[in-house]
């Protein structure tokens, strides 16, 4: 399982963050972040929306595993709970299953673990295929 076709790593946003690709293939992913002082916010413990955009990539990248094809992919809905918090330091662990797809859609659960195998947040989100890549297409205005 290591389809990282699936997985965009030319998103500067991505590269920012320093998102690392583990795997992906048959509806799976995985992906990790080392927690440096740039992801936390003023209790010192990780920002919601670098988990919630952990959770958002892994999900997406298992969505996208299931089609080759895809350009890409767009979140349609996201749903996220928040378990308890990411402390400084650690190593995070986000793992994604796409769980149903339909020829346009697809429809994923996903979860970011700590070093400790701490839960730290839950999701669901649905994510809708796109043929072309976004920067290849006319901006709506």
């Amino acid at each position: 399982m290591t389809n990282s076709i699936a997985f965009r790593d030319d998103i500067p946003f991505i590269k920012d963050l320093g998102i690392e690709f583990l795997e992906a293939g048959e509806g799976r992913a995985t992906i990790a972040l080392e927690l440096g002082p740039r992801h936390l916010n003023s209790w010192n413990v990780a920002h919601g929306g670098v988990i919630m955009t952990l959770l958002d990539v892994v999900m997406a990248v298992a969505g996208r595993s299931l089609d080759p094809t895809a350009g890409g992919g767009v979140t349609v809905e996201m749903k996220t709970s928040f378990l308890q918090p990411g402390l400084a330091g650690t190593r995070l662990i986000a793992t994604g299953h796409a769980f149903h797809r339909s020829t346009t859609m697809a429809f994923c659960e996903g979860e970011v673990c700590d070093g400790q195998e701490r839960l730290i947040a839950k999701a669901l989100g649905t994510f809708k295929y796109i043929r072309k890549r976004p920067g290849a297409q006319p901006a709506e205005g």
